[in-house]
């Protein structure tokens, strides 16, 4: 034929016409199948996808016991794709890998000696450099292979068999759990802790119908080889009752007080979480600040386990740290559950927790049915042979003469069957004997293994015949390899599920100072910080101030509250106080800037401490009848603006008041709308009045005049007067000079006056006593004053100390300060 002539479509086979879409649906389905049943699933009895089970079964075939001698990795390797496997050798060698993965694996299957790869992620070696052999718990997967247990099939190329499904005398689906991923289905199953399981299973072969709940008495949830904790055993249940759910993860840590502050110890992480990644993932969000309070992160893992340790800053709240690292990283972790598997070898079931026990026990039912069928078809051909030699033993002398006499074995072996009648096998057995042997037989010892083999041959054919007895073989073999290989759970269970915290959740509420200098520094404090002195003392370093700098605000709070700035400028800005750094005595804290979008020469002129929100039932911080905040002006403009004007406060601010220039905005205040308002001056003067004289206006009104102020006179406080105290001679007002000097004052000589009145005198100003800084209504419940100068001396005194004068006093001395010196903001507790 001439070479470039075409080839003749009938001499190249039968040709058949088809629609390229059915051929494809066909051919399609055809390629699901075989990777739903030969590639990603396991078979639901041994827990094994079939490259996991050849690899086992070729180590077993090669005497890689837990005993034997490793073996390099490449003839293991080479011998699973030479006879079972004809797929990559890479491919083969992961799957080898991960059974010897401490981490992969609850149960190691593989015991591997060299590079086999870590938790960060590390690659192991190439299979030429490493050894391995099967641990002794894999033994227990290819247990009674021999004897018939499972049945066979022809490998690739037919040239030897393989088992299609292995004895496994342990429910390794659930002990190690699987992942695959397959042809539109997927199954995620978690490893679980052997006695859990074995307990399940005993329980469940003497009350066949448990329920679940009784099961989930003893499987308390996965036990992952990481350690780890799992939370919500209802979550847990409705996973195991449905086949698929989620399970919660988060890594075990610990926080400790090291050598350079308190520290955040991780020694265990969340499975299938890559150490180095989490670690990476951490220093990247902390470099960023979208983790703040780390100031360095260290792997001090040894040989000894995992141990991440992170430092943290100085004013860092570890439980905050703690909550963004479970939120924004994997040290938080679900695992999603998916119990797919196999069921006959061949179809795909999603399976509950119980299903997956039950197949177990079916195929351990019918493993030890065909082991016991094998022994007992061994036992009665020992038993036939024992009798054949027991006849011998009277004729010995004449077997003897007749198998000398006889030309070969075939000649022997027919003139015994028909001079003695002995059997095929019986004949055979004799004939296998050598002559010395046959001729040294004991009667006795035929005649007690006859007995022997008799006994055993009933008692195998009992179990064959009472299904109560199969049973009872078969939770004796769970409870020997319960005691061969039990050990403790490595996975913590709380019954809960953890509650959704957010960061002021974790923040301990605790009582604290906010300091504000006027050069724009803040911080807290607890008020331990300060040790009560004497009236009259000089106090202690408060704060590190530069020369210029001066203590502008200083107000007691708690770490739940919310704090609320309002600006020279008329605006309002709202920060959790536990955001304010913590600091000593005397560090300076961080500028404001920080934490507010001040402008250009916007100035906070007074602070707030409290929470506002639209609910009434979630008021914090303030007295629950407070409904409005009132502000006033440095020269004395007052607005009134219901609080949940404020309850949602943008982070670049809120118009609180708008201002004629050159006025700014001093004060603020809750209020109840049934209060009087007392307002000082820098004069000494004093105007009491109603709150019901200023009316609930806008956000962005201006307001109106509140008191007349003499010439270079401007406001210098405004005070609260709670309604149920009014009329009552008890309260008193607490002034302070700027000098050091004060008093207190009844309330009852502040008589109430018109709004927009010029006042009446409050304290007697001289040179001695300086301007007027600052007043406060005391309540029943305060008792301390602390008082902070310009230069950062500050002295905490009983408030007690202070005598109770009259109005137009100068009052004592209850701070000693330098000349330059001055008194620069005070505060109660």
């Amino acid at each position: 034929m001439n070479q470039n002539q075409s080839t003749p479509l009938f001499a190249i086979g039968k040709v058949v016409p088809r629609e390229i879409t059915a051929e494809m649906r066909e051919s399609y389905l055809d390629y699901a199948m075989s990777v739903i049943v030969s590639r990603a699933l396991p078979d639901v009895r041994d827990g094994l996808k079939p490259v996991h089970r050849r690899i086992l079964y070729s180590m077993h075939e090669l005497g890689l016991t837990h005993g034997a001698k490793t073996r390099k990795s490449a003839t293991i390797i080479g011998d699973v794709l030479g006879k079972y496997h004809p797929h990559g050798d890479i491919a083969v060698y992961d799957a080898l890998v991960r059974m010897a993965q401490e981490f992969s694996l609850r149960y190691p299957l593989v015991d591997g000696q060299g590079n086999f790869g870590s938790v960060d992620g590390d690659s192991a070696a190439h299979y030429r450099y490493t050894e391995a052999r099967m641990t002794r718990i894999a033994e227990e997967l290819l247990h009674d292979i021999h004897k018939d247990t499972v049945a066979f099939r022809d490998n690739y190329d037919a040239t030897r068999k393989e088992p299609v499904v292995l004895p496994a005398a342990v429910p390794n689906l659930l002990l190690n759990g699987t992942l695959g991923i397959a042809v539109g289905m997927a199954t995620n199953i978690p490893p679980h802790h052997l006695g859990e399981l074995i307990d399940a299973l005993i329980h469940l072969i003497a009350h066949p119908d448990a329920s679940l709940d009784d099961l989930l008495e003893m499987v308390k949830g996965p036990d992952f080889p990481t350690g780890g904790i799992i939370f919500d055993r209802r979550a847990i249940r409705d996973a195991y009752a449905s086949g698929r759910g989620a399970i919660l993860m988060r890594g075990k840590v610990n926080i400790e007080e090291g050598a350079r502050g308190m520290q955040i110890v991780i020694t265990e992480i969340p499975y299938q979480v890559n150490k180095a990644e989490l670690i990476s993932t951490m220093a990247l969000l902390a470099q960023e600040k979208r983790i703040e309070g780390i100031r360095d992160i260290r792997d001090e893992s040894d040989k000894d386990g995992l141990r991440i340790a992170i430092d943290l800053k100085q004013d860092a709240q570890p439980q905050k740290v703690l909550n963004n690292l479970y939120r924004k990283t994997d040290l938080e972790k679900s695992f999603h559950l998916n119990m797919l598997a196999l069921v006959g070898g061949i179809q795909p079931v999603v399976l509950s927790i119980k299903g997956v026990l039950e197949e177990f026990l079916k195929h351990r039912v019918e493993v030890v049915t065909r082991r016991t069928q094998f022994d007992l078809a061994r036992t009665r051909e020992r038993i036939h042979i024992l009798e054949g030699l027991k006849k011998a033993l009277d004729h010995i002398d004449a077997i003897i003469a007749t198998i000398r006499r006889s030309s070969d074995r075939a000649e022997a072996h027919q003139n015994l069957i028909k001079k003695f009648t002995f059997s095929d096998l019986q004949a055979s057995a004799i004939l296998d004997m050598r002559l010395a042997a046959l001729a040294g037989l004991e009667r006795q010892k035929i005649e007690d293994e006859l007995k022997e083999k008799l006994e055993l041959a009933r008692s195998l054919g009992a179990l064959l015949k009472d299904p109560r007895k199969l049973r009872d073989a078969i939770t004796r073999e769970l409870i020997q390899i319960k005691e061969r290989y039990g050990d403790e759970r490595k996975t913590q269970v709380i019954k809960s599920s953890p509650k959704e915290l957010s960061d002021e959740d974790l923040i301990p509420q605790e009582e604290i100072i906010i300091v504000h200098t006027r050069g724009g520094y803040i911080k807290r404090m607890k008020p331990g910080n300060y040790r009560m002195q004497k009236r009259g003392g000089k106090g202690l370093i408060g704060i590190a101030t530069k020369e210029e700098d001066m203590v502008e605000h200083l107000l007691t709070s708690s770490t739940h509250a919310h704090l609320l700035f309002f600006t020279s400028s008329g605006k309002v800005y709202r920060v959790p106080a536990y955001e304010i750094p913590e600091g000593t005595r005397t560090a300076k804290g961080r500028l404001i800037v920080n934490f507010l979008a001040l402008a250009p020469k916007e100035e906070v002129t007074s602070i707030l401490t409290g929470v506002v929100e639209e609910s009434k039932d979630k008021d914090r911080g303030y007295r629950p009848q407070d409904r409005y905040i009132v502000m006033l002006t440095k020269y004395g403009i007052i607005k009134k603006v219901e609080r949940d004007a404020f309850a949602h406060v943008r982070s670049n601010g809120l118009i609180a008041m708008t201002l004629k220039a050159p006025d700014a905005l001093m004060f603020a205040r809750f209020a109840s709308g049934t209060d009087d308002l007392l307002l000082l001056t820098a004069h000494g003067q004093a105007v009491r009045f109603s709150e019901r004289e200023v009316r609930a206006m806008g956000r962005q009104a201006a307001g109106v005049k509140a008191l007349r102020l003499r010439k270079d006179d401007h406001v210098i406080g405004m005070e609260m007067v709670p309604a149920k105290t009014i009329g009552v001679n008890t309260p008193k007002l607490l002034v302070v000079m700027t000098h050091g000097y004060g008093k207190q004052t009844l309330l009852s000589y502040y008589k109430k006056q018109r709004r927009g009145g010029s006042g009446i005198k409050t304290a007697k100003i001289t040179a001695k006593t300086g301007a007027l800084i600052g007043g406060h209504v005391i309540g029943s419940d305060e008792t301390e004053l602390i008082a902070i100068s310009r230069k950062g001396q500050v002295i905490k005194t009983n408030l007690g100390a202070i005598p109770a004068l009259s109005r137009a006093t100068q009052g004592v001395r209850i701070m000693k300060l330098d000349p330059e010196d001055a008194i620069a903001s005070i505060t109660t507790l």
